[in-house]
């Protein structure tokens, strides 16, 4: 009998990741009996009880494979077309020890990798942890195997409170290359996450709170996979005509990747958006869309069906409530999991382990932002490993009131780290003072834990220091960032970007002080260090390139510095989005130098701009965005609108009462410009 044919499992069977159909009945509803460790029940396991090899693994299902459209014969998965990314996988695979396939949802990056190692590793173990709270145990076993490959699809899953850490890779692999190997997947949209753009989105001091994350992702080879199929791969593509799954997709390939069309993701959004329709399945697709924002949210493991059943009541009343003609909820459970086009169906999993969107639906296009109704009822239920997830992807959003709750229950649950971050959210969101009294107790702990050069003691002296200038102490944050590059040099190396780092804050802190002259040197020469290791369009050289300009402004020809920045916007247009945070620090220092040189009503519009811009992408109270309302209101001064620059300042005191600590710079600023507006 084939394995896949007597399969069982344990209550997380059903994780992220696992494609599970009626269809092909791969992953019971059966529960493991209670004097199991509650760890093995959440491994993929045969029959037996066993952890299966790599050749006994008959169908790609088993692995995560999204099941594939069909039509003759529904439990079959389509013949395998070779991609042209498998001849750089083979050869990643046999130099390093963890290599990470990176692409779009469909794109048909799990099929690959089990393709690859069935060829090549079939005496491994198979070691699938299908849950992260299994992780730990999963390492363990593929430790104890003379042979294992660690399977680890959807690697985002794994990352986070309790997940996987580069140290415990590394001692995986140490001295087993070849017997142990761990294969991850990742979709494109979360690996984005962790890219140079997105880690000057954290905090104003380019540390980020997610290190220990992006250093998984540096350990491993990564390999990208398109999701448009070439020429060459749709060639041999055709050699399988005779599939019908084939032939369809085959159809769709100038607009669609042929596994896109495979695995039904096309036809599954639209199922989606048809459902809203008055007699269709609006409760449904309102129970999809909750689904859907449960993962937006971070939550990475199923949601109940009484979670579901809670959440999806505001998302059918937006849209019309009992004017839709809603199905009962069991029929509209039944519809959303209905194996549609006999492949996954919108929702993934059972009654007892509980449903995750279809990945696909979360790159959907023009989805709106996740409503506060679902955030705040998410959280209410979540474990605090799960609000610590939801925190983290807040926080790299900017969404730092959701940060700060999400952190503060985490750290109330005894989340290792949600203490570290939730002080960086707080300081972030305009309590600065605060952040430093929570920051130091952190680097006291860690110092004493960890030793003073370890780099988690090394990251919370860095936070601590960027803050104690933000409160307003640039001389004792200077002094502080000098300390720590001596310290991050020695420990960590000249060139790590750590290093560099503090040698930028360094100098900021430095010309803040009133050393400007010191702050251009400090700049130069970690430009000259940056450009050589980064090239000259990262967007931290883009960043130094700023402050150089910024500080050598001060003390040199405004005309010439003006002309640099013109430049520095141009080189910045080329690599980075309109949004990105160093592209809008760039136009902010092009405005204030616009209004230095007496032009009053440009300044005022670019930062009438920026104040809609930044509100956009970063909130209305956040501090930024309340900084640049005020150097709007400051144009407005100039410009002699003092009637309309004292309703706005007026607002600006309001707001920033409500959200900034007292004594804020900003506050304090909006308080003395409105004073001297109503003086008679």
């Amino acid at each position: 009998m084939a394995l896949a044919a007597t399969w069982t499992s344990g209550p997380l069977a059903t994780g992220i990741g696992a494609a599970v159909t009626t269809v092909y009945t791969l992953v019971t509803d059966r529960v493991r009996p209670q004097h199991t460790d509650p760890n093995d029940a959440a491994l993929l396991r045969n029959a037996s009880g066993s952890i299966p090899r790599v050749d006994q693994l008959d169908r790609p299902e088993l692995a995560g494979v999204h099941p594939a459209e069909g039509h003759r014969d529904h439990r079959s998965a389509p013949p395998y077309v070779e991609r042209d990314a498998e001849p750089l996988l083979r050869q990643a695979v046999e130099e390093s020890g963890f290599v990470l396939i990176v692409g779009e949802s469909t794109a048909g990056k799990t099929r690959l990798a089990y393709e690859v190692a069935r060829s090549r590793f079939p005496r491994h173990a198979f070691v699938r942890p299908m849950a992260r709270t299994a992780l730990a145990h999963a390492i363990g076993i593929a430790r104890r195997r003379r042979r294992a490959l660690l399977w680890l699809d959807d690697l985002e899953n794994y990352l986070g409170a309790d997940g996987v850490t580069a140290s415990a890779l590394a001692e995986l692999l140490q001295g087993r290359p070849g017997r142990v190997v761990v294969l991850a997947t990742m979709r494109s949209e979360e690996f984005r996450r962790y890219d140079a753009r997105e880690e000057s989105r954290l905090t104003g001091s380019d540390r980020d709170a997610w290190r220990v994350q992006r250093e998984v992702l540096h350990m491993a080879a990564k390999i990208r996979l398109e999701r448009h199929w070439s020429m060459a791969e749709q060639q041999r593509a055709a050699a399988h005509r005779g599939d019908p799954r084939i032939r369809l997709a085959l159809g769709s390939c100038d607009r669609f990747g042929l596994a896109e069309v495979v695995a039904a993701g096309p036809e599954l959004l639209a199922a989606w958006e048809n459902a809203w329709a008055p007699g269709a399945n609006p409760r449904g697709a309102a129970i999809v869309a909750a689904a859907v924002d449960c993962r937006r949210s971070g939550l990475r493991r199923p949601a109940s069906r009484q979670w579901l059943q809670d959440l999806h009541l505001p998302y059918l009343a937006e849209r019309g409530g009992p004017d839709l003609q809603p199905e009962p909820f069991a029929e509209a459970m039944q519809w959303a999991c209905k194996a549609a086009y006999a492949t996954s169906g919108l929702l993934i999993g059972n009654y007892s382990q509980g449903y995750v969107a279809f990945d696909y639906l979360l790159n959907a296009p023009r989805l709106p932002s996740v409503p506060n109704h679902l955030w705040e009822a998410l959280l209410s239920r979540v474990e605090p490993a799960d609000a610590y997830d939801m925190g983290l992807l807040a926080h790299q959003a900017s969404q730092l009131s959701r940060a700060t709750a999400a952190l503060e229950r985490a750290r109330a649950g005894g989340v290792a780290g949600a203490d570290f971050l939730l002080a960086i959210a707080v300081g972030d969101r305009g309590r600065p003072r605060q952040a430093v009294r929570d920051l130091e107790s952190i680097v006291r702990r860690r110092r004493a834990e960890l030793g003073p050069r370890h780099p988690d003691t090394l990251a919370s002296f860095h936070q601590w220091a960027f803050f104690t200038g933000e409160a307003g102490d640039a001389q004792a944050a200077s002094t502080a960032f000098g300390e720590l590059v001596v310290e991050a040099t020695a420990a960590l190396g000249p060139e790590h970007t750590d290093t560099l780092a503090a040698r930028h804050q360094q100098a900021y802190f430095t010309g803040e002080s009133g050393d400007t002259h010191s702050a251009v040197q400090q700049l130069n020469a970690l430009l000259d260090d940056r450009i050589r290791l980064e090239g000259p369009d990262h967007p931290q050289v883009l960043a130094v390139r700023r402050s150089l300009i910024w500080f050598s402004g001060l003390i040199s020809d405004l005309a010439d510095t003006e002309r640099q920045l013109r430049q520095l916007l141009a080189d910045a247009q080329r690599t980075l989005g309109p949004d990105d945070p160093h592209m809008l620090a760039i136009r902010s220092t092009q405005a204030d130098f616009a209004a230095r040189a007496g032009r009053t009503r440009e300044a005022t519009t670019v930062f009438t701009q920026l104040v809609a811009e930044r509100s956009r992408v970063l909130g209305h109270d956040h501090p930024h965005a309340i900084h640049t309302r005020l150097q709007r209101a400051q144009g407005l001064v100039a410009a002699g609108c003092s009637e309309h620059a004292r309703e706005e300042l007026a607002q600006i005191v309001d707001d920033a009462q409500r959200v900034l600590e007292s004594g804020h710079r900003h506050l304090v600023l909006a308080r003395s410009m409105l004073n001297q507006l109503q003086l008679p």
